[in-house]
Formats: C-alpha cells, sequence, structure tokens
C-alpha cells in the first residue's frame, strides 16, 4: 500500500482513473493493526481493479477533518476525485467486510464510467 505523507499526494491519487482506495490508519490503533496480516492479500486480489493508498491520521489531521474521519481504520473509494463510497464504523473490520465494501466501490466505479 502507497503511503500517502502530504495532501497534494492524496490529491494526485484519488484524481486517478483507476479507483483508488485511501485507508486511514495510526501506529497506536488496535484494530488498524487487525488488518495488517491479511491487506496484502487483499491488495493483490483487486491490484486489477483498484489502487490502494494508506494515510496515518495523525500525520495529516487537517485532511481528516476535511473528510470527517473520526473512527479508525476508515476506507474511501475514489475515481478521479469522486468519492464512491466509504467503509467507517467503530467495530473490528473483518477481511469479508473490507472485500464487500471494495465490491462496491468496484461496481459504483464501473456505474460511474457509462
Amino acid at each position: 500500500m502507497e503511503p500517502i505523507r502530504t495532501e497534494q499526494a492524496f490529491y494526485d491519487a484519488i484524481n486517478q482513473d483507476k479507483p483508488t482506495v485511501a485507508v486511514f490508519k495510526t501506529t497506536w490503533c488496535k484494530d488498524c493493526h487487525y488488518i495488517e496480516p491479511f491487506m496484502p492479500g487483499v491488495e493483490k486480489a483487486y491490484a486489477d481493479k483498484l489502487s490502494f493508498v494508506q494515510l496515518d491520521r495523525d500525520e495529516l489531521p487537517d485532511l481528516c477533518e476535511k473528510y470527517n474521519i473520526l473512527g479508525i481504520p476508515s476506507f474511501i473509494g475514489f475515481r478521479r476525485g469522486e468519492e464512491l463510497g466509504r467503509f467507517v464504523s467503530k467495530l473490528r473490520k473483518t477481511r469479508e467486510e473490507i472485500e464487500q465494501f471494495l465490491d462496491q466501490v468496484v461496481e459504483a466505479s464501473q456505474a460511474s464510467a457509462k
């Protein structure tokens, strides 16, 4: 997952034609660490459909405030700068739940491309 360190890098990433999923995390978040073992497999499974970027909520607080990122980890799908969907909850996220969300992002992207 490509780490994003600046707001400009974030906007560059989400403005691509290929849908991009931004994953908002922090180093101290237990639920963020919970998803780490299986996320590389998820990324690989969706590599032909989605790009993934990772942001540390503590490094980019203004951007996170703008996108109303309160719970972490949070997932937001974008295509050409337009939000396609978000997966935010206070509950721990399972691989299956994340993959269901990613399927929704792919579907929304395909619908917006028509």
